[in-house]
């Protein structure tokens, strides 16, 4: 059965280019700033997860599981797992369960599918791509959410969120982390030398500032060509500016070929600048090496640093992990260049899951909906998150702060990632899929019928499954 989503509630296409406004003038300002439900079962404690989650009366209630060993799969590892277990830890510490983490590498969906089949599901896992949620939910893979859990998501969650985690009117997910995917992060020292004092607001601008960046002897763009999701993020952004919120949905939902004159053009903007081997760090063969947390030490760290690196606001867990770069001081963000008339909004997120049904199972989806873990997550940094009752002073530091602020103030109106909402064998696999063509993409960027041909190829293989 094809894939298909709603991008928020009521996303009104009317209404698309105010909500980008919004989240773009909160992003503009990031370097103006920077320079629930019931259980009967006793509470534990609060405290020790690296967040202040308010008053004791007020945290989410959890049953004692004293003993009981949960598994949880999610895509994460380095830094960003390494903020996520301090969730865990606070959740064990709370109910006495025992939870351990498997990193799910980036074919998230066939590893979870072989443990499934294989009678060993982990009891959670987080999904970064909602078609997948899907097709798990075709299969019958995936379980409701519980009482609790529901009660925690109604209050602290926005409708378009929550239908994201819905599917055939039924509520599977919450989508306990969100990104904010039109970013462009950069090296405050780069521009200086450079003589840049002016952060690019369009595609022709920021073009000339990657030029000025080459002329002056800095890499201009670091892009991790090497992790074929980033390559999907660059894709989208420029063409839901280019082609707009409409056309953005109809190739979504595979109702516009990727033949269609509209991906031609987003394909032959983007090969401006992935054309240009000066503008890439490393050219392109060096880019189609490099991992996405390569890519920012590569912007923020070493020798002769590169200046720019596209991501969403997740950059700053590898940022505060893996360089000396202060946020806000040394690396700075500005929203991602407009290429048409608007400038693009695209979101993202993990959705945890149930996938081996329980108490214990179903209390950690209830302290996933809670402000309580969107707080202590918070703390750590590299996260944003859509529960818009949680305490936006517990972010670590005022960019991630404005970003997340900007996220919420477009409410419902927003684009979701457009190759999370396929199915996972066009835009959720390594090795294939439009991961694998934008690969070759970057590799020959003059190639751009080549290009639509692949990518049409794998869209209706996929698709028709």
């Amino acid at each position: 059965m094809r894939s298909t989503v709603r991008t928020g509630s009521s996303l009104g296409r009317s209404r698309a280019a105010k909500a980008a406004a919004a989240v773009v003038a909160g992003a503009m300002a990031l370097t103006l700033t920077a320079c629930g439900g019931g259980n009967d079962d006793e509470d534990s404690d609060k405290g020790g997860g690296g967040g202040k989650t308010g008053d004791s009366s007020a945290a989410v209630r959890l049953p004692k599981l004293n003993g009981e060993k949960l598994e949880v799969a999610a895509v994460w590892t380095g830094p960003e797992q390494d903020n996520f277990t301090k969730v865990l830890e606070e959740f064990e510490k709370r109910t006495g369960a025992e939870v351990s983490f498997v990193p799910t590498g980036n074919n998230t969906s066939t590893f979870l599918g072989t443990k499934i089949q294989g009678g060993k599901p982990p009891n959670v896992a987080f999904l970064p791509q909602v078609g997948v949620l899907h097709q798990f939910v075709d299969k019958g893979w995936v379980k409701p959410l519980g009482a609790e859990a529901q009660a925690q998501l109604d209050k602290n969650f926005s409708a378009g969120w929550k239908d994201l985690g819905a599917y055939k009117d039924k509520q599977y997910g919450v989508y306990a982390k969100a990104a904010n995917k039109s970013l462009v992060w950069y090296n405050t020292a780069a521009f200086e030398a450079a003589g840049i004092t002016d952060e690019p607001a369009s595609w022709d601008d920021f073009l000339q500032t990657a030029q000025t960046l080459s002329d002056a002897g800095s890499p201009a763009v670091s892009i991790a060509g090497q992790d074929g999701w980033t390559l999907t993020d660059w894709f989208e952004n420029i063409y839901l500016s280019q082609a707009g919120p409409e056309k953005y949905d109809q190739l979504a939902r595979h109702e516009v070929k990727w033949t269609d004159p509209s991906v031609k053009e987003a394909l032959t903007t983007l090969a401006q600048l992935w054309g240009k081997d000066e503008l890439v760090a490393g050219g392109r063969a060096g880019a189609l090496r490099t991992e996405f947390p390569k890519s920012v030490t590569n912007t923020f760290s070493g020798d002769t640093p590169a200046a720019m690196v596209y991501e969403g606001d997740f950059v700053t867990a590898n940022i505060n992990a893996d360089t000396k770069a202060k946020v806000g001081t040394d690396a700075k963000v500005f929203p991602f260049p407009a290429v048409g008339d608007d400038p693009p909004v695209v979101s993202g997120g993990d959705v945890a899951v149930v996938l081996k049904d329980g108490k214990a199972s179903q209390a950690l989806m209830t302290f996933l909906a809670s402000t309580d873990a969107a707080e202590i997550w918070a703390a750590q940094g590299g996260f944003i998150s859509p529960n818009k009752e949680m305490d936006q002073a517990e972010y670590k530091d005022d960019v991630t702060r404005d970003i997340a602020k900007a996220l919420l103030a477009a409410g419902d109106d927003f684009r979701f990632d457009m190759s999370d909402q396929a199915p996972a064998a066009f835009g959720g696999t390594q090795g294939q899929g439009e991961w694998k063509a934008l690969q070759d993409f970057l590799k020959t960027p003059s190639d751009v019928e080549g290009a639509q041909q692949q990518l049409e190829a794998a869209a209706a293989k996929a698709y028709k499954g």
